[in-house]
């Protein structure tokens, strides 16, 4: 799986009302229309995905909410897998082609687990849409119980919401979702540099190189910890 997951260890898969169900199936034909992607890209898509189902569809008719700038419906796709594993450049690149935000239930057997990316327009050219990292539940059994939607004042607070859910790090005071998920970012680029030091320690032979590679472990760790606190 792409290292691009941020897993949370949550229980939760959302309940979704009646009157958003779409439930169509989504061809993976219009999503090579749309993002264009390469032949090993493509050859995942076949590998990994067995079925693209289109379930919901939250939208100011179906939910009774407003849309935002950037969030005029938010989509439920089920993407059901044929192994596993799922390389994440598969569900960037079904992200790239539908330009509204989705929330991904990825389901293999009896377990489903919930992604999605902080999905926006770039601010330079809002027909471009910026995918970034990861961030989704453990694998659950099927049968999890499902929780209500979050109470929300239109699509941009739910959408925010379902998305915070997924993180595995509380929001500071008052950090706007754009600044929790830079934040989120920068630790998983930091702890990606921790274990490729702690790798390279393990293989160093040389004492001095030893003592060189762990002060800068220790600094990153020191840097993680204050990016994980909470400010006032």
């Amino acid at each position: 799986m792409s290292s691009s997951f941020i897993p949370h260890p949550s229980d939760f898969l959302f309940d979704y009302p009646k009157s958003a169900a779409f439930g169509r199936v989504l061809p993976k034909s219009r999503i090579y229309a749309h993002a264009n992607p390469g032949k090993k890209l493509r050859g995942r898509f076949v590998s990994q995905v067995d079925q693209i189902v289109w379930r919901y569809k939250l939208a100011p008719e179906t939910v009774r909410l407003a849309a935002r700038p950037g969030v005029s419906e938010i989509q439920i796709f089920e993407v059901a897998l044929r192994e596993p594993d799922l390389d994440h450049d598969v569900l960037r690149a079904i992200d790239r082609a539908i330009p509204s935000p989705i929330l991904f239930e990825l389901s293999f057997g009896a377990q489903i687990k919930v992604t999605a990316t902080y999905k926006r327009p770039n601010e330079a050219d809002p027909s471009k849409w910026v995918v970034g990292d990861y961030y989704g539940t453990d694998w659950l059994p099927a049968d999890t119980q499902r929780k209500p939607l979050p109470v929300a004042l239109d699509l941009a607070g739910l959408y925010e919401q379902m998305l915070r859910a997924l993180i595995a790090e509380p929001p500071r005071r008052g950090e706007s979702l754009k600044d929790q998920v830079e934040r989120m970012a920068r630790i998983h680029g930091m702890q990606m540099e921790y274990d490729k030091m702690e790798l390279r320690l393990r293989n160093e032979k040389q004492f001095n190189r030893k003592v060189e590679i762990n002060s800068k472990m220790r600094s990153i760790k020191s840097s993680i910890k204050q990016m994980r606190q909470a400010k006032s």
